[in-house]
């Protein structure tokens, strides 16, 4: 049965085939929608690089069936953005503080910030790690990104 899913503000009508109505958003992001910013990393939840937004909180893309999502609000890396369309201010923040190494982990690690810097505006260096802490990073660029996240609070606030 088809339903649609509001992607990056986007409307999408999704139909999926037989035997897929459970198909995880990751799939449907990646496969149909052509979104490649989420990654395909556990596929069980646990390493946090398939997270995307739902309704301004990170969620992880590889669990969540995509017809359960239909009315909700969805953001990708690709939609990240500053208001004015340039890149948002997590992104030029992880640029000047170098925080992707291998970068396969940074898609989520950076709308998992988003996320945080959405209810926080102002958050703690252990409000980002306690954030981040499920979002695995194989490289070791864990306090570069923390840095970033730190950087990226500080010019939202100006």
């Amino acid at each position: 049965m088809a339903f649609t899913l509001t992607v990056n503000g986007t409307p999408h009508v999704i139909e999926p085939g037989e035997g897929e109505e459970d198909i995880p958003l990751l799939y449907v992001l990646r496969d149909t929608l052509r979104l490649n910013g989420a990654k395909y990393g556990c596929g069980v939840g646990q390493c946090g690089a398939c997270t995307v937004l739902r309704d301004g909180a990170p969620v992880r893309s590889c669990l969540v069936p995509a017809a359960s999502l239909q009315g909700r609000e969805l953001t990708t890396l690709e939609g990240l953005r500053a208001p004015d369309g340039t890149l948002h201010a997590l992104q030029r923040a992880f640029l000047a503080e170098q925080a992707g190494q291998c970068a396969y982990c940074i898609p989520g690690m950076m709308l998992t910030a988003a996320g945080l810097l959405q209810r926080k505006r102002s958050p703690t260096e252990a409000d980002i790690r306690t954030a981040l802490d499920a979002n695995l990073c194989r490289c070791g660029s864990h306090n570069r990104i923390v840095r970033a996240v730190q950087r990226a609070a500080t010019e939202l606030a100006k």
